[in-house]
């Protein structure tokens, strides 16, 4: 027992219990806990309180009619007015209205997506569906759902895009008094975490000054059992950083003290690091080989895409124009254009989820399949259900696709196409603006096996211009977090109708290039524009 007391550990044993005694004294861990709960709680009742006060605002009655129909009418946009407004007044991140699916009770559909226009989260339109509820919350959901009770506990979490927050979740109910969908608020917690900053400073600097106090008294005595063995160790610490060439020296200080472990260590950590050092050369050399690879795949895959312009110069039918700008050396974008036979052109724009080398592979199994697929006389919607299903057998990494593939009779001008989740195309009338197309999404390739598309048809007329694109340009963020958006792809393509699909894309791309500036390119960017001109002669 005296010959362990008299190691480092014995000799700081009385320092140590007077400095605990301070520092509990500062720290009052009990009274912080307490103090957490209590402004958790306020916060969840207050979530609870936005959350009532939104659902005065709906109108339950016409929420299976807005689902059935996906459109909105005056009413619904007054009252996501409502809700954003809400959202705004009440520092709330996001309130949203959606419809359980009660075969999983983890489906939601949404009707209503109100957010904070700061937050980094994007605004889920009407009648969009996804797998949102986590397994731990389901039972939750179930009783909110089937009981109309509230959640059983608080639901606190901390998130990069919100940050600290609470979330309260209430059923809502028809006239009838059937509860159809639940309202979901989530709420920062920012005076929370202010109030733990100011606490723990003040437990900081408490605690400051028993250290001070604490090594005023007890410096004279560590002086000689502590300082002059470390100083031994950190100038053999300090010859070595300047030398790099490991030495014994350490190995003279005969203690079996902590420190004597210590000098032991460092001793042991200088020829570690040599050897380190020798391993490192051959990593370096393996990252530049890598590197030379995923330059090598860069080109790969911009050989796989259409390139050549103009593609197809012995068909006076139609002209065509495609790009890919990716975010990385390679991406998960891709389009295509191809003859399914002499009188059916067949486009492709495509994005795959996730980003990098696992995006871009998947993106080659998906191009390929779909062009395999598109036979003259086999319907779209036939097309996109046999490529799900064969993605859905092996996708053990989860990703999925959003595809629009369009079939163009270069003969009668009947554009047949599907959508599988995809951004809704544009379309330009014989020179007249460009205008969205309001194409109902279906549900996108590899999320879910034995889904079933449909197939829709447009008639084109010569002269008329149809714009396909990737998410990536109308989210093209600049350094404020501000998205591209709808309205400024609409105002340019507006303003670029009357040009050739070889001019619209290049002033597409400028336009985006003059709104982000320096900001970094986060999502590939990928276009393309088909004018049809008419049937062959």
């Amino acid at each position: 027992m005296r010959e362990k007391m008299a190691g480092i550990t014995g000799k700081l044993m009385a320092g140590i219990v007077l400095f605990g005694l301070l520092l509990g004294i500062a720290a009052s861990t009990v009274g912080y806990r307490e103090f957490t709960s209590v402004l958790e709680k306020q916060y969840n009742d207050t979530a609870y309180e936005i959350a009532d006060t939104a659902c005065g605002y709906l109108n339950p009655d016409k929420f299976e009619d807005y689902l059935a129909h996906g459109q909105a009418d005056a009413e619904y946009n007054g009252i996501l007015e409502q809700l954003d407004a809400l959202v705004e007044a009440s520092d709330v991140t996001f309130i949203y209205v959606a419809k359980v699916d009660t075969s999983d009770f983890m489906t939601l559909t949404y009707i209503y997506d109100s957010l904070d226009p700061d937050s980094s989260f994007s605004r889920y339109p009407l009648g969009y569906t996804a797998r949102d509820v986590a397994e731990e919350f389901v039972e939750d959901v179930k009783n909110i759902v089937t009981k109309g009770e509230r959640a059983k506990k608080y639901l606190y979490a901390y998130s990069k895009e919100s940050g600290a927050h609470t979330t309260a979740a209430v059923p809502v109910y028809d006239s009838k008094g059937e509860i159809v969908a639940i309202l979901c608020v989530e709420k920062t917690m920012t005076r929370l975490e202010d109030a733990r900053n100011t606490y723990v400073v003040h437990v900081l600097v408490g605690t400051l000054l028993a250290i001070v106090v604490f090594f005023l008294l007890y410096s004279a005595y560590l002086k000689k059992e502590m300082i002059a063995p470390i100083l031994a160790v950190t100038n053999e610490a300090k010859r070595f950083a300047d030398t790099n060439t490991p030495s014994d020296a350490l190995l003279s200080l005969k203690r079996k003290d902590e420190i004597g472990i210590l000098a032991k260590a460092v001793s042991k950590m200088e020829s570690d690091i040599q050897e380190y050092i020798e391993n490192l050369t051959a990593v370096t050399a393996e990252k530049e080989r890598i590197g030379a690879e995923l330059s090598i795949a860069t080109q790969i895959q911009a050989h796989m895409l259409p390139s050549i312009f103009p593609a197809f110069p012995d068909r006076e039918e139609f002209e065509i124009y495609a790009t890919m700008n990716p975010a990385k050396e390679v991406g998960g974008d891709f389009y295509d254009f191809f003859m399914v036979d002499s009188t059916h052109l067949a486009i492709v724009m495509a994005d795959v989820s996730g980003k990098g080398v696992p995006a871009a592979l998947f993106m080659v199994i998906g191009k390929t399949l779909i062009k395999d697929h598109t036979l003259p006389g086999v319907d779209l919607g036939a097309v996109f259900t046999q490529v799900n299903n064969l993605l859905c057998e092996s996708n053990s990494e989860g990703l999925f696709i959003t595809a629009f593939e369009g079939v163009l009779d270069l003969e009668s001008g009947e554009f047949q196409f599907v959508n599988a989740g995809h951004e809704m195309p544009f379309l330009s009338r014989s020179g007249q603006a460009f205008e969205p197309y309001k194409v109902r999404p279906g549900f996108v390739l590899a999320g879910m096996e034995e889904m079933r598309y449909r197939c829709g048809s447009i008639a084109l007329e010569p002269g008329d211009k149809i714009f396909l694109y990737t998410d990536g340009v109308t989210e093209a963020t600049r350094a404020d977090n501000t998205l591209f958006g709808m309205e400024r792809l609409k105002d340019v393509l507006g303003r670029s109708s009357t040009m050739c699909p070889e001019e619209i894309l290049p002033a597409v791309k400028r336009e985006i290039d003059a709104f982000v500036k320096d900001a970094p390119q986060f999502d590939d960017i990928t276009m393309l524009c088909m004018e049809y001109r008419g049937g062959s002669i």
